[in-house]
C-alpha cells in the first residue's frame, strides 16, 4: 500500500519532475503557495516566476480594473494575462519538453479587525503534455481558521494539493477530489465550488459535482442555481433575506411545501416593503446511524427534482437543528424564516413525557431561535398529521387535535409545559401560522395603533 504524501514531498515531486513548469501569481494572503516550491528544493526546474500585486492599482495595471478583486473574474483575468505571457517569453526547446502551467489565487484573509468575509479563488491552467492545449480549475474556498497566519498555511496546502493532483493525481474524480483536502480539514478550509473546463476534462453537470464535494466532506454545503448549475454559497446568500425549507433525500415530492405562497402570506403579515426574499430549499445529505446512504444517482435526481420549478438548492451535510441557520448566518444578517408544517414544529416541540427529550428539544428551539430564525408554520391535513406524528414516535396522548381537514399551528392542544412554550412562540411571533382566514394579523396592529394613537391625542381632564 502506497505511503500518502505530505506537502514538502508533494511539493518536491513537483519540484523534481522535469517536464513541470510555470508561473505562480498570489494576491492577497501572500506568497503561500510558491513559498512551498521555493523552500523545499529544485525550484529551478518548476517555478519560472512569482509575482504578488497587493496594490490595488498594480493589479489593476498588470491585470485591468476589477470591480470585485477577491472574485471569479479577477482569478480568469490573473490566467489571461500570465498564460500567453509564459508561452510568448519561453524558448522553443522549453516548449517541446515542458507541461506548462499557471497557478493564480486572489485572497481576502481575515484581516486585522476580523471584520470580512475571509475566502478566495484558485485556479490552475495547465497542460496535460508538451504543446497540448490548456486546461482549467477553479476553486471557490471559504477559510475557516482563526487568524490570518494560519489562514495562509491553509492556503499554501491546497494549492500544492492542487498542482499536484492536476499532474500527478490517479483514479476516479472523486479520488483526487479527497486528494486536494490532504493536511487540511473541513474547519481549516471548505471547497464550496469548481469548475473544469479544457481537453483533461469531459463535461460533468453541476449536480455531480455537488454530490461529490458535499459527499467526499470538501464542503459543508454548496449551491445550485435552478439550472443545476454550481454557484459559490456566497453569491447566492449574501445580504439577503430568506424563506427556506428544508427537503430530506428520501421523499419522492418535487417540494413539500409552497414556498412562494408563505412568503407572500409572510409579508402580509408583517405589512412591510422589505426587498423580495431569496426563495431556497436546503437538501440534507445527513442519515441518522444506521440508515442507509442515498446512491449518487439518487441524490442527482432528487436534486432535479427540487430545483424543478425554478428555485436555487443547497445540498449540505447538515443535521437536523442549527446548523444551516448557523451557516446561513455567515453570509447575511437578514431577516430568515423557515417554511415548516405543523408535524416538523411539533418535532421542535417534542410533545414528550420523557423530560429528557424535552429537554433536548428546547435546546436545539433555542439555539434556533437565538439565531433569530423565524418558523413559518403550514397547515397540515389531519391524518397526514397523525401519522407522520406517529412515525416520529411522538406521543399522541399529549396532543390535542382536529379530527378532520387541515390543522393549523394554532389549532393544536399541548400538555404543559410544551403548550406555555408553544403559546410564547406563537404570540411572540417566532412561529407564524400560515392559512388562516381573515385580516392579517399586520392590518389589525395598524389599527390598534391608531386606536391607541386616538387615545393620546385625547385632552385630559385637568
Amino acid at each position: 500500500m502506497r505511503q500518502a504524501l505530505d506537502t514538502h514531498q508533494r511539493a518536491l515531486a513537483i519540484n523534481l519532475d522535469p517536464t513541470t513548469y510555470g508561473t505562480f501569481a498570489e494576491i492577497g494572503a501572500g506568497q503561500e503557495v510558491a513559498r512551498w516550491f521555493l523552500q523545499v528544493g529544485g525550484a529551478a526546474g518548476t517555478v519560472a516566476k512569482t509575482i504578488s500585486a497587493y496594490d490595488m492599482a498594480f493589479s489593476d495595471a498588470i491585470y485591468g480594473k476589477a470591480e470585485r478583486y477577491v472574485s471569479r473574474g479577477r482569478l480568469v483575468e490573473m490566467l489571461d494575462h500570465e498564460y500567453p505571457l509564459l508561452l510568448a517569453r519561453l524558448d522553443r526547446e522549453r516548449t517541446a519538453r515542458s507541461r506548462y502551467f499557471v497557478f493564480a489565487d486572489t485572497i481576502s484573509a481575515r484581516n486585522y479587525a476580523g471584520s470580512n468575509e475571509c475566502h478566495g479563488w484558485l485556479g490552475l491552467r495547465f497542460q496535460t503534455r508538451p504543446r497540448a492545449e490548456p486546461s482549467d480549475i477553479l476553486l471557490h474556498v471559504s477559510l475557516g481558521d482563526p487568524s490570518n497566519l494560519l489562514q495562509q498555511q491553509a492556503v499554501g496546502i491546497l494549492g500544492v494539493n492542487l498542482v499536484h493532483a492536476a499532474f500527478f493525481g490517479q483514479g476516479p474524480r472523486a479520488r483526487r477530489f479527497a486528494q486536494l483536502q490532504a493536511g487540511l480539514s473541513l474547519e481549516r478550509i471548505e471547497i464550496d465550488f469548481v469548475e473544469f473546463s479544457g481537453p483533461a476534462f469531459a463535461k460533468v453537470e453541476g449536480r455531480v459535482l455537488a454530490a461529490e464535494l458535499v459527499g467526499e466532506g470538501l464542503a459543508r454545503a454548496v449551491a445550485l442555481t435552478p439550472r443545476g448549475a454550481l454557484v459559490p454559497p456566497s453569491e447566492l446568500l449574501r445580504k439577503r433575506a430568506i424563506v427556506l425549507e428544508r427537503c430530506g433525500p428520501s421523499s419522492t415530492a418535487a417540494g413539500e411545501l409552497d414556498l412562494r405562497s408563505a412568503a407572500r402570506e409572510h409579508a402580509r403579515e408583517r405589512g412591510d416593503q422589505q426587498d423580495e426574499p431569496l426563495l431556497l430549499r436546503e437538501l440534507s445529505l445527513h442519515v441518522a446511524e444506521g440508515a442507509r446512504r442515498p446512491s449518487a444517482s439518487a441524490v442527482q435526481r432528487r436534486c432535479a427534482k427540487l430545483c424543478a420549478d425554478g428555485l436555487p438548492l443547497l445540498l449540505s451535510s447538515f443535521a437536523p437543528g442549527v446548523q444551516l441557520s448557523s451557516f446561513l448566518r455567515r453570509y447575511t444578517q437578514q431577516p430568515l424564516a423557515q417554511v415548516v408544517d405543523v408535524a416538523r414544529m411539533l418535532g421542535f416541540l417534542r410533545a414528550s413525557s420523557d423530560p429528557r427529550a424535552a429537554a433536548r428539544a428546547f435546546v436545539s428551539l433555542g439555539e434556533l431561535l437565538g439565531l433569530d430564525v423565524r418558523l413559518l408554520v403550514a397547515p397540515q391535513e389531519a391524518r397526514e398529521l397523525r401519522a407522520r406524528l406517529r412515525r416520529a414516535q411522538l406521543e399522541l396522548s399529549q396532543l390535542q387535535l382536529p379530527d378532520a381537514g387541515l390543522v393549523r399551528a394554532d389549532q393544536v392542544g399541548l400538555q404543559p409545559p410544551q403548550s406555555h412554550l408553544l403559546a410564547y412562540l406563537l404570540a411572540s411571533g417566532c412561529a407564524v401560522p400560515l392559512g388562516r382566514a381573515g385580516r392579517p394579523r399586520a392590518a389589525l396592529k395598524s389599527r390598534a395603533r391608531a386606536r391607541s394613537r386616538a387615545r393620546a391625542s385625547r385632552p385630559r381632564a385637568g
